[in-house]
């Protein structure tokens, strides 16, 4: 039954895009020869959008309670941004600036649009046009035959066809579709591997699953790069010379050792300089967003230089850095024995997990990671065997998920079950990869249970809790989950919580400052446990995080 362009209709596309995505992600992996043949194209197309449908669930909770749904624009909206701050990959960075381009015009019509009737098909078919030329401004040197040019045909499409919503979406699935036939003799090095444009495959399967949330029916038909090419059919690719892509590299085969993304606050002015910084160091820029919040994209040899360039032209954060290595020149890197992945909620902490040798999952508050992230970090971590640290309860589901979905791909992986970041400090510190795999989760898991844990965290608003009504602004002192106390001075209140935590024995006592944590903090407590409680060693760490000002674990 056809459906509006509504905000349902856009957490219906949501919903059935990650599910197409998450069919076909690997078979666009295998296809991903341009710009680079790291083999990830669909992994990041998926964990983009899993950001944005996230996002869209977060718009529908926050109007649970008035029994009605967010406006057009407002789940659009959403979706954009959702993908924008999980953007991964080259792939992930262009599909946020094509929904943020949709978002654009949408937001424009909004006075015109009926909520019950929804947007019409001229404003779905505007919307399609800018998206395209979206997605052409945030590249610094579009090349056809991508997913830019599949774009830019779906557009095409969208404005010869008639009827309503549901006509043109399946116009422009139909036009992208056509297009990404014939990537292969637009781009010589998709030719040369015999396979389509990865990420045109990706908008495919996009598009083909907004045509299905507004028309209720199957429509993504299956598309052939040979006649005797057998393909799936949401995404419609794959590999036609069956190993054909193993030997192409990119297109001069030699290209920058680093990708670098980051998420960067800065103005317009600001972006524009380091749009030509970026330009000079490297290829494959890609720089999408707006309003004071960007995301940054770049392939480079000097991956600190790239950093530097965002620092100077605002607040660079949520950095990732990934070396090709010999994977970009068809050869596999070697694999570990065993690794530990650990999510943490501060770069401090981070910095630590890193110097330990674990692979850091960096968190921002109220932007939990989504299980495809932890997923992606485990397969970074290029081990047969991992060992997960969620290091949150909230976590646990998302955790487990993540570790069936390792297990499916060969990687054998331990849940440790540590709900604080300081329970995965001590797991880590007896982390042993020359035991075995299960003494070592024994360990690990032994150690984290041994920990209590505890948190000095400030009150938002007014609420009843454990230890009575708090307000806005006190100090609730958390001992394993719970409100244990309320204070209004962060150091006495940190102090009585050691205490009572210490009342009952302690060896061991970690501190965990976070961004807003007064400097004296860790020295004062650490000489009121020194002076109170003989035995006890304390340690301190810089956490950086900023949902807490200061963690505590007891061993």
């Amino acid at each position: 039954m056809p459906h509006p362009l509504d905000a349902t209709a856009v957490r219906a596309w949501c919903g059935l895009a990650l599910e197409a995505l998450g069919r076909e992600r690997e078979r666009i992996d295998a296809i991903n020869v341009y710009p680079v043949a790291d083999g990830d194209t669909g992994t990041n197309l998926y964990l983009t959008l899993e950001s944005a449908a996230r996002a869209v669930e977060a718009a529908f909770d926050g109007h649970a309670s008035t029994g009605t749904a967010p406006r057009l624009t407002d789940a659009m909206g959403a979706m954009a941004h959702g993908a924008l701050i999980g953007a991964h990959g080259n792939s992930g960075t262009i599909l946020a600036q094509l929904l943020r381009g949709m978002t654009e015009v949408l937001a424009a019509a909004d006075g015109a649009v009926n909520p019950a009737a929804g947007a019409g098909a001229d404003v779905l078919r505007r919307a399609l046009r800018r998206a395209a030329a979206a997605t052409y401004e945030a590249v610094a040197h579009p090349v056809e035959g991508t997913v830019l040019t599949v774009a830019g045909a779906a557009a095409d499409a969208a404005e010869r066809a008639g009827g309503d919503v549901c006509e043109v979406a399946r116009a422009a699935h139909h036009g992208a579709s056509d297009a990404l036939r014939a990537t292969p003799g637009q781009l010589a090095v998709l030719g040369r591997a015999g396979v389509v444009d990865a990420g045109g495959c990706g908008l495919v399967a996009l598009l083909g699953a907004l045509a299905d949330a507004l028309s209720g029916e199957v429509c993504a038909a299956p598309v052939t790069v040979r006649a005797d090419a057998p393909l799936p059919e949401a995404a419609g690719c794959e590999v036609a010379g069956g190993d054909a892509a193993d030997d192409c590299g990119a297109p001069d085969g030699d290209g920058p050792a680093f990708e670098v993304i980051y998420l960067l606050e800065a103005d317009d002015t600001a972006v524009a300089r380091l749009r030509t910084r970026l330009d000079g160091l490297g290829d494959s820029l890609v720089v999408v967003g707006g309003d004071g919040l960007w995301n940054v994209h770049v392939h480079v040899d000097d991956a600190g230089a790239a950093v530097e360039a965002g620092i100077e032209a605002g607040r660079p954060y949520r950095i990732r850095i990934t070396h090709f290595g010999a994977a970009t020149r068809g050869k596999e890197p070697e694999m570990a024995a065993r690794a530990v992945v650990a999510v943490v909620p501060g770069a401090g902490l981070a910095g630590l997990c890193t110097d330990a040798g674990a692979t850091a999952v960096s968190v921002r508050p109220g932007e939990p990671p989504a299980s495809g992230e932890l997923v992606q970090a485990i397969r970074q971590a290029r081990a047969r065997e991992v060992m997960l640290l969620p290091n949150d309860p909230e976590l646990r589901h998302t955790a487990a998920a993540a570790a069936e979905q390792a297990r499916t791909e060969g990687v054998r992986v331990a849940l440790i079950p540590t709900r604080s970041a300081v329970q995965g400090i001590a797991a880590l510190a007896v982390h042993e990869p020359a035991r075995s795999f299960d003494e070592d989760v024994v360990a690990m898991t032994s150690a984290a249970g041994a920990t209590r844990y505890a948190e000095l965290a400030v009150a938002e608003r007014q609420a009843w809790t454990m230890a009575g009504i708090c307000q806005a602004g006190d100090i609730l002192g958390l001992i394993d989950g719970d409100v244990a106390l309320i204070g209004t001075d962060l150091t006495r209140s940190a102090m009585t919580v050691l205490d009572r935590m210490l009342s009952a024995g302690g060896e061991m006592v970690t501190l965990v400052l976070g961004a807003d944590a007064p400097e004296a903090l860790g020295g004062r407590l650490e000489r009121y446990v020194r002076e109170r409680y003989l035995a006890v060693d304390t340690v301190v760490y810089a956490g950086g995080q900023h949902a807490a000002p200061l963690l505590i674990g007891v061993e």
